[in-house]
Formats: structure tokens, sequence, C-alpha cells
């Protein structure tokens, strides 16, 4: 270890005193005390540790959770220089443990008193081990997740104990997937170092899940699926000081970004025999004091932080002192598979220990008493009863009396029963919204401090040779280069005439005159969501005022009606409730079909089919093709947003990563259902991403032909929260709507025919503007339209048919209503759609006088 010198260590010492936010070199420098400047580090520590234990309303308290380790496999595609858990096939009788021993031990634990059962296997053994993989198919499991959902299902049914869950690398739709099967789940970053991944000779040399990036991402998807998740690092396996100090960093900054966050180890090295780093020295305990000091200096006084108590031998007080406030797992029954060679302290014995410093121990659930009070998001309402018979509702620790007993695992009952403001689609045009924003801003949405350091400034474009990119507009539309597309989003005056005039010419070419549209009907079926979507003014907690959910009979009521009023299609999307059963999807598609069999379909956003196939637990795949028994006849391309992540993980907390929304919808197109395409721009994003997102568009096109649109969707502002937050700019400009409409059928020439503007989102006279700069199509009637409207939209919630034509009247190009597919609707569809005027009279409300 560098030395540093004694000035620095006071004046960081100092700060830290004085509770001053310590930089990284400060981090460093503090974790170079020893003798008397340690024992001022720890003091200082155990300050801030108290405050936070007083703030939670547990002052003097440190906390373990009594479980049971089951070591589901041994197998491991890691190749871990420290690693004694991990082995190979020939060593093990099976290469999982079968039902029946997984129940054995949680049994036993349960009849000891545990609550938890903390599943620890190696990192998807299939992927090297050919036994791993035979086990799994001769078994009916696809893959070593879908056996620890079905394990950590079974032992909640069968024992009631609650399901901790260690597999590894995680990525976001497998944490959809596993979320409503376990409290909480977990996986040690470790470290940062990428020296210690990539070079040979280094612990994690070989180990393709120990790459730093790949496993902070994991941290991060944890938290945009609010799933309570448990990490830490490790110390003494050849990192350098500065690599420790930048770990806790990382770890702060993920547990600041999202909140999810609910306990950090902090672990010390202990040499194994039959590893190859058998002979290196075990990390030193005032080291791992000096570290879990430092630690909670930096991560503050609302994380918890351990330290496993088998392996600090009997510094208990050096722990304590250095500002832990939890001891982890102890299991009365089984051993630390991963530290064999460490017992677990009895817990009568470590409540002794405990006490000598000052601190009552008591029992905690697998998930901390924090999420347990918050309940949703953080906790699936399927597992709502299992950890409500452990936990003590004054304080979310454990109750110590409580016995452990199976409890069904089920769908939530309920789902589909009425609720709360049903005729907020009408009201939202006279009453409006009930609060602006709702009652949680503050948090729900992840640190907005935090968001604004990820976001950064909001790059300009570069400005460039406009008139050369209208020259090369003509001569090759596709064929632009992003740094031409990008000028071309710049042009004003007389450049964007011109701009406007060529992408006209070739929308006249590719589809004629004919202004379309289609006469439909929008059902949002529930508003309800927690998925934190930062853009979105239209999700509510069930609770809040505006918050409501339609049943089967109300969905399909409101079919009926449209389907009277001459309308072809509905387009149903909603918040991704909780509660809704696993089949809820397919069930709103029977719904409608089952009453308007004539109708189409046109339902679901890919965030609602990764929602359908993890309650499901089936393939996307699968999913689709049932859906499309069910009725589904085409999808919604939304939840695209912006197709790059840099930019979604600032625009909502837990939506889809753009690859999940890119297989969603090829495998839709795959399996023959037809998808719309959008981008919503004008937040956080600027020029370059708009290109790059529409170039992807136009590769997925020329990949399946499937799209049958591209949909422009202007960001509204007014009440979304990324921009009351003050992170947003107040949507485009007239002149960047016009550029990239333009510019939209520019490149997509000659591979989606369709333009379309959103005219909820655009003035009419805007709207005029972009059908002279290469669009075409003007979407739905709509009917009711709740989604812009409540994020401030003051065009409507639905237009009639005079309407549209009377906005379309003065370009002088012929308007035509159109199917789903843009074919021609039936002679009977025409005269109800006539009748009607294309809105249903139900929705037709007197609005207020100005």
């Amino acid at each position: 270890m560098s030395l540093v010198s004694d000035s620095a260590l006071r004046r960081a010492l100092a700060r830290a005193r004085d509770g001053k936010a310590l930089d990284l070199t400060e981090a460093v420098v503090l974790l170079h005390a020893r003798g008397e400047q340690l024992d001022a580090l720890l003091d200082h520590a155990s300050r801030v540790r108290d405050a936070g234990l007083k703030a939670a309303g547990r002052e003097g308290v440190i906390t373990y959770s009594r479980k049971v380790f089951i070591p589901l496999t041994r197998l491991c595609r890691d190749r871990c220089g420290y690693c004694t858990f991990a082995t190979a096939p020939h060593k093990l009788e099976s290469a999982f443990l079968s039902p029946d021993e997984v129940l054995e031990i949680a049994r036993q634990g349960a009849a000891m008193g545990c609550k938890e059962a903390l599943f620890t296997l190696g990192d998807r053994p299939e992927d090297r081990w050919h036994q791993a993989r035979e086990w799994l198919d001769a078994h009916g499991y696809d893959d070593t997740l879908s056996y620890v959902r079905a394990m950590a299902i079974l032992v909640l049914e069968e024992t009631g104990l609650l399901p901790h869950l260690n597999p590894g690398v995680l990525s976001w739709r497998d944490l959809q997937r596993l979320k409503p099967v376990a409290p909480s789940m977990g996986m040690m970053l470790e470290t940062t170092s990428r020296r210690l991944f990539e070079e040979k000779g280094q612990p994690h040399y070989g180990s393709p899940d120990k790459d730093p990036a790949v496993r902070l991402r994991v941290l991060e998807d944890a938290g945009r699926s609010n799933v309570p998740f448990t990490t830490g690092i490790l110390i003494g396996i050849g990192e350098t000081v500065e690599d420790r100090a930048e770990s806790i960093f990382a770890v702060r900054k993920v547990a600041r970004e999202y909140g999810g966050i609910q306990e950090v180890i902090v672990q010390n090295f202990r040499a194994k025999p039959d590893t190859a780093m058998r002979g290196l020295p075990d990390a030193d305990l005032h080291e791992l004091a000096a570290t879990i000091a430092v630690a909670r200096l930096v991560l503050g006084p609302r994380v918890r932080l351990q330290a496993p108590p088998n392996l600090v031998d009997s510094e208990y007080a050096l722990m304590i002192r250095a500002g832990i406030d939890d001891w982890g797992g102890v299991s009365p029954l089984t051993p630390d598979h991963v530290n064999p060679e460490r017992p677990w302290p009895q817990i009568d014995d470590l409540a002794a220990r405990t006490a000598e410093s000052g601190f009552d121990l008591r029992e905690r659930l697998t998930i901390y008493p924090e999420y347990v009070r918050a309940g949703e998001p953080w906790l699936d309402p399927r597992l709502f009863a299992h950890v409500e018979a452990l936990a003590d509702p004054a304080t979310g620790l454990a109750r110590e009396d409580a016995v452990p007993q199976g409890r069904p695992w089920q769908e939530p009952d309920g789902g589909f029963a009425a609720a709360g403001r049903v005729d907020l689609h009408v009201e939202v045009d006279t009453t409006g919204r009930a609060n602006d924003r709702r009652d949680d801003f503050d948090h729900v949405y992840g640190d907005w401090t935090a968001l604004r350091e990820r976001l950064g400034p909001i790059a300009a474009s570069t400005p460039g040779d406009v008139r050369q990119a209208l020259r090369r507009a003509e001569a090759d539309p596709a064929g632009l280069t992003d740094a031409e597309a990008v000028a071309l989003l710049g042009a004003e005056g007389e450049a964007l005439d011109e701009l406007a005039a060529i992408a006209d010419a070739l929308r006249a070419q590719a589809v004629g005159d004919e202004v379309t549209y289609v006469v439909n009907r929008n059902i949002n079926f529930t508003n309800v969501c927690y998925t934190g979507c930062r853009f979105c003014a239209f999700a509510q907690r069930r609770t809040d005022a505006d918050a409501y959910t339609l049943s089967l009979d109300q969905v399909a009521d409101r079919a009926e009606e449209a389907w009277a009023a001459g309308a072809t299609e509905v387009c149903m999307q909603g918040g991704i409730h909780p509660d809704l059963p696993g089949t809820a999807y397919f069930d709103i598609a029977r719904a409608v079909k089952a009453r308007t069999p004539g109708m189409h379909v046109h339902a679901f956003s890919p965030m609602e089919v990764i929602n359908g196939a993890s309650r499901t637990n089936l393939s996307v795949r699968d999913w689709l093709e049932a859906a499309k028994e069910a009725g589904v006849d085409s999808l919604p391309g939304t939840a695209a947003e912006i197709l790059d992540d840099d930019v979604r993980w600032v625009l909502t907390k837990g939506k889809l990563p753009a690859k999940e929304w890119i297989e969603v919808i090829t495998t839709a197109h795959e399996v023959g259902i037809p998808t719309t395409s959008t981008m919503m721009y004008g937040h956080v994003d600027h020029h370059l991403h708009w290109v790059r997102h529409i170039k992807l568009i136009r590769r997925l096109q020329e990949q399946t032909g499937g799209f049958s649109e591209f949909v422009l969707l202007p960001f509204v502002h007014t009440s979304a929260p990324i921009y009351l937050a003050g992170i947003a700019r107040p949507g485009p400009t007239a002149q960047e709507n016009r550029a990239v409409h333009a510019l939209a059928r520019i490149l997509l020439h000659g591979a989606i025919s369709n333009i379309q503007c959103s005219w909820v989102k655009l003035q009419d006279d805007l709207c005029r503007q972009v059908l002279r700069g290469g669009v075409n199509d003007l979407g739905g009637t709509l009917m009711e339209e709740t989604i812009s409207r409540m994020a401030g939209s003051e065009n409507g919630s639905y237009k009639t048919i005079s309407e549209l034509r009377e906005m379309v009247e003065v370009t002088g190009r012929p308007v035509r209503q159109r199917t789903t597919e843009y074919g021609s609707p039936t002679a009977e569809r025409l005269a109800a759609a006539q009748a009607s005027d294309g809105v249903c009279q139900s929705v037709r409300r007197i609005l207020p006088m100005a």
C-alpha cells in the first residue's frame, strides 16, 4: 500500500469530521488511515451510521437475516482465481440440486426459524458445461434461470421462506422474469478494476461475467426494475487502493440514481486451498475496517452496510465501530458454501458480541425494512402475502415469532375490476387532471440531481453545409450521411422550404397526393403504472386521484361504441399495472374480438409485450404467437422514444432497453404481426440521435418489411415530470418539427411509404406545414386521447372526420379514410363513419367556455 502524507490525512479526516462530501482523492487518502488516524476515521463513520439508524427509526439496532443457503448448482462458466464454490461436473453427483433436495433444505430451515432462502449458483453453467445443458433439457427447463424461477416458487408455496436470488449476471429482461418470485436479489460488484479482468493471470481473467462494465449494468438494470438489490466490494484480490475507492463511488452513483441498493457488503478476501490464489495473504482486518468506514462516509447514512461475521475473526467491535449496521445472512443450518472453511457464528453469540458494542441485534427479512414499508413498486403484488406474514408492519423488520408457512404464489385477485376515474378520457377535456404531478414526484423517478449528472449538457448540433446536403438529398435520399442529415435538421428559411419540397416530391412519388386517416378509438385500459418513465404524465399510482382501471366489459363496451361509429380499429395500450394477471393482454384482445369480430385490434407496445412474457414466463416469440391467436392483429411501435440507451436511461427509469424493443418488433414481424414505428423527440436528445434512430428504423424495415408507417411524436412538455424537474427542454421548435418530418420522408424513401404526423401534439397549422413537407397520413380520429392530454397537449382528445378534412382542405389534396393496413374500408364502414363523423357520441362533451 502506497503512503500518503500526514497532512493529507489530517485534511481528509477534518472534512469527514465536518460532514463534508468526500471526493475520490480524499477517499483514497482515508483508506490509508491506521493507528490513531484509523480510530478517528471510525468515529466519524460511526456517527454517520448512527444518524442513519435514527432517521430510519431503529436507533441502536444492528440487523441480520436468519437464512438457509441453497447451492442450486456449483457449476459456473467463469474461472475466478479465488473461488472454491465453482467446481467441475465430475466432482458432483448431479449438475443441479433436485426439487426434493431444494425443499428438504428449505423445510429444515423453516423448522429452525429461518425466513430467507438464499439461492446461490454459478453463472449460466449451461454455456460451458454440456452436463448442465443436458440436465436442464432432461428436466424441461430452457435455461438455468427458468429453473431458479421454478424453485423460488416451489419454496414460496411449500415453505413460506422468502427467496433471495444470487444467480450472477442478469439482463434487464431476466430481472423482469425473476422479480415476481423473489423480494430481493443480489450480485457483488467486487471491483471496477479492468486490470483484474483483462490481464492474464489476474483473478477475473477468462471470466466473462466479471467484466466491471457488465456488473455495473446489472446494478443499474436492477434499479431501473425496482428490485431491492444487494451488492458489495471484495478487497484484497489484487486491486489497488484507488480501485477500491472507485468501486465505492460507482456503487454510490447507482444507489443515488435509482434508490435500489438495499445493502452494500464490504468483504475481505480469505485465501482458500485448491485455488489459484491460495498463496496470497488474507486481507488485513484493519484494512477492512478502513474500507468499511470510507464506504460509510461516501455512501452516506441511508445505505445499509454489512460485513460478513464469519470472515472477521473476533473483530466484531472493530467492524461495528467502522460503521456497519448489518451482519448479513446467518444460518443455523447450512454452511457458507462460498467460504466453507469459515463457519457462521451462533446467533446468540452474535447478539452478545453486538450488545458489547451497545447495539441490539434484530432480525430482518431478505428485503430490507425500507422496501417492505414502501411496498410498490419495490415489492411485486404476488409476494405481498408472503412478506406480510413475516414482517412487523410497524418497523418492516422480521416478526421473530412468525413461523414461515407455505402460501400460494399466484396472480393477484381482482385485476379487471373497474376502479378509479374511469371517465378520465372525457373529463380530461373538461375538468382536467386532479394534480399537475404525482405526490411521489421527488423519488419515484430516481434522484433528479444524479440524473442531471448522468445527462450532462445537451450537445448542440454542429452546423453543416445545408446546400450540399440538399443536393445529396435530391440525388440519393437514403444515402445521406449522418453529418448531412444533421445539417438538414438545422435548415431554416428558404433552405427549410427547399427541404420540405424535396420531401414532398418523394411523398408524391411514393404514395401520391392522398392524405389518409383511420377511424379508430384509443382505449387506454389502465393508467396505473410504476415503470417510472420520466416523460410520462399519464402514469399514476393506484391510490392517485387520477388513477383508473377499466373492466373487460368496459373495454368491450368502448370497442362496440367505436364499431357503431364506423371505426375499423381500436388502439389499446395501458400502464404496467402490477395487479393485472399474466393473461391480461390476451383477455383484452379476446373481449374486443368477441364483441366486435370485425375490429382490427392494434394493441400492446413492446413494453407491454415484455411485461406479458415475463408474467407468463413465455418467450417473446411464444407470447406473440399466443397474442395473435387471441386476436391481436398488429402492434403499435410505441415505447421506442429514442432508440439509444444513453437517452432512454435519462427519459425513463425502468422502460425496456433499445435492444429489447428491437427484439420484440423484429420477432413480431417474423410471426406475421405488422407494427408501426415511432420516434418521440425534442426532450433530452439532440439531432444526431434523431438521425440514427430513423436510420435504425430503416435497417429494421429492410430486414423484416413489417413496418406499416413511421410516426413522429414531438415531446409534450407541460406536465411531463422530466420537464417539471428542469431537465428536459420544452419540446421541439416549429422549425425542427418541419425539418424532422421532411428528413424522415427522405431517409425512409424506398423503405417505409407512410409518414404520419400527430395532430394531437401539433397545432393544425403545423400539421398543414408538415403535410407540405413529406407527410401523407394524419393518424386517427382517436375518439379518446388521454396520454398526450395528461401531458398538457391542448389539441383535444378527438377529431371528427369533418375537422380532419377541414385541416387538409387548404392544401388542396384529397382526403381518404383508410384501414390500419392502408386499404379501403367497406362501404358499410364508410357509411357508419360518415353518419357519426368518425367519433362516437359518448365522448362528445360540451367544452367549457374560454
